[in-house]
């Protein structure tokens, strides 16, 4: 199968100075709250859909199949990277937004009941809106290009030459162009409240609210770090997820939505499961069903 091809965090090496950080992480660590993190608690199913990129298409056949058969007490999440690389990413969002008023129509279906987590296209978006406060903007925003930004940009009347531009000419021009951005996303039905309830993972619960049993993040985990601490290793850290071999705290399954190592997908271990089937790029959508102890129900495509 195609593999989407999206790069590692916001880093730059331009010329004169050494590789650093773009924008600074917050300073205060995560707390576990549902602000951050989705607290799926112990549902019937979960129906978990990997990277999508943009691939309106196969979105809407995958939630005609998926809408059929989801039942109250089930839970839904989208492991981030629903946008970039792909054509349609104003119609993708837009299916989004429509599929989930579709699942609250039926009875005893929650709007807490549909999660999106944060990918790295996500974190892209968000931060090009913020690209004016960046040391090096330019070369942020060439480096973005590269890793597939330009649809989304595409999506909201913008284009990279004049973003580029626009970083050339200075700190006024460029903060000009990032609020046409985000008024014109803003003006977009429902995208902007979609892009702001982002989650950081999700996970099933207990009365506690403690994780158990199945995790869900965009592309990465690192085990040696507890949840509240995995910052953007949740969507830039995928590097190493292949390795894991070992339950993590009282976890037994790790999901992601997107494979860095663009390897063949789905791929399932007796402790991961990684659902990129390379959408966006020729290949398929995947969707992962679970139980809430972790195991895998079934696995359907589009």
């Amino acid at each position: 199968m195609g593999r989407a091809r999206v790069g590692g965090p916001f880093f730059c090496a331009g010329r004169g100075f050494t590789l650093c950080p773009i924008f600074p992480m917050e300073s205060d660590p995560y707390r576990m709250s549902d602000q951050k993190f989705a607290l799926l608690g112990r549902p019937r199913r979960i129906w978990a859909v990997g990277a999508i990129h943009g691939d309106a298409g196969r979105l809407a056949a995958l939630h005609e199949d998926i809408g059929a058969r989801f039942q109250a007490g089930d839970r839904l999440v989208y492991l981030g990277n629903m946008v970039g690389r792909g054509a349609l990413v104003r119609e993708t969002l837009d299916e989004l937004l429509y599929f989930r008023r579709h699942l609250m129509a039926k009875p005893s279906v929650l709007a807490t009941d549909i999660v999106y987590l944060r990918g790295g296209q996500e974190e892209m978006w968000q931060k090009l809106l913020q690209l004016q406060f960046a040391p090096n903007p330019l070369d942020v925003l060439q480096w973005m290009i590269g890793q597939g930004v330009d649809s989304t940009l595409a999506a909201y009347g913008g284009s990279a030459q004049y973003g580029i531009a626009a970083a050339r000419d200075g700190a006024i021009s460029l903060t000009r162009w990032t609020n046409d951005l985000r008024a014109a996303m803003r003006n977009a039905p429902g995208h902007g409240a979609l892009f702001s309830a982002l989650r950081r993972a999700a996970y099933t619960s207990g009365a506690d609210g403690q994780p158990m049993d199945i995790l869900f993040v965009n592309a990465g985990l690192d085990t040696a770090k507890p949840l509240h601490m995995q910052a953007d290793i949740f969507w830039w850290g995928g590097s190493s997820f292949h390795r894991i071999g070992d339950p993590y705290g009282g976890i037994r399954r790790i999901v992601r939505g997107y494979d860095p190592a663009h390897a063949p997908g789905p791929v399932l271990t007796d402790f991961t499961a990684s659902l990129d089937g390379g959408a966006g790029f020729g290949g398929r959508l995947v969707c992962g069903c679970f139980a809430p102890d972790g195991t895998l129900l079934e696995m359907v495509e589009a």
